[in-house]
């Protein structure tokens, strides 16, 4: 097995952790094959593709490395545990695309809540960027901001009208490109739930639900205190 390795990048004005993980996971090869036996389909309108619930293999092993970064990086030492965990195939369109799947998106605003996003992408694949709301300034959005965010965004929509089809790919009107992070194969980003971010994926590219050629990530999200 490679040897694994991290590092940690504080990105836009508000500083925020995202934490690099490279051969995150001891078999990601497993981790594909297991995915090729499950059935996915669509879970909500945010996310622009189809998902299932992971195996309960894919946290062996993973302790070790997610309890001191959750300690270490986010600060909380009482309690950590999954909240949830699922394979994701990005498989939309870009002109089938609803509202939300054109512009970032946060995971959850509770305090505590941390995202795990895990590529098991070989080739082809795109990575993820983070963004700032530019009329708010916001770059995370928790409980306090969440209606002053929505309100500021139904605000901007009627200033500049809504985005057109197509997956973001850097700034906007609305929103300003704060760092943005290349997929590698078993690489994992560990941030805070709340953060703005979107899948960094052009319009041009091969989209499929074939968990052995396609994005395929696992999207995890644990909860702490």
């Amino acid at each position: 097995m490679s040897t694994r390795s991290a590092r940690i990048e504080r990105i836009g004005h508000e500083g925020e952790p995202v934490v690099v993980i490279d051969n995150f996971s001891p078999c990601p090869e497993q981790l594909v094959e297991d995915a090729t036996t499950l059935t996915f389909s669509t879970w909500s309108q945010y996310y622009p593709g189809v998902r299932a619930q992971v195996t309960p293999r894919y946290f062996d092993g993973l302790a070790a490395i997610l309890a001191p970064v959750v300690r270490d990086v986010f600060g909380f030492r009482n309690r950590l545990e999954v909240s949830g965990a699922l394979y994701s195939l990005a498989t939309t369109p870009p002109g089938d695309l609803a509202l939300p799947q054109r512009i970032p998106h946060f995971d959850g605003v509770e305090d505590g809540m941390i995202a795990i996003i895990h590529y098991l992408t070989r080739a082809g694949a795109s990575g993820t960027s983070f963004y700032r709301h530019r009329s708010t300034g916001f770059e995370t959005v928790n409980a306090a901001r969440h209606r002053i965010y929505l309100d500021a965004l139904q605000a901007d929509f009627r200033t500049h009208g809504e985005p057109p089809p197509g997956y973001i790919a850097g700034d906007t009107p609305i929103f300003e490109r704060i760092a943005d992070f290349a997929p590698a194969w078993n690489r994992a980003l560990i941030y805070r739930s709340s953060l703005l971010h979107c899948a960094a994926i052009a319009d041009d590219s091969a989209l499929t639900d074939d968990p052995r050629t396609g994005r395929l990530t696992v999207a995890s999200f644990l909860s702490a205190e």
